[in-house]
């Protein structure tokens, strides 16, 4: 298992197009400097009024599943 931490800071109205399936993926930037392309349907149960914004940990298998995302 690997794990990745990343900040992210999206609107709602940036949300709003993963929502609608006008975009399926949110690439963003690790803190070691890798770039991750993760599926958006993940970040719905972090999204707020204010949107998804915060400190967030990636674990995921050697095949590259995921197998958590938490705030930290």
């Amino acid at each position: 298992m690997a794990e990745i931490i990343f900040n992210i800071k999206i609107s709602p109205q940036q949300f709003l197009q993963y929502y609608r399936g006008s975009a399926s993926s949110v690439t963003v930037t690790a803190e070691d400097g890798r770039r991750i392309r993760l599926p958006a349907r993940h970040l719905r149960p972090f999204l707020r009024h204010d949107g998804i914004k915060g400190r967030f940990k990636l674990t995921f298998a050697d095949n590259n599943r995921l197998i958590n995302l938490e705030r930290l």
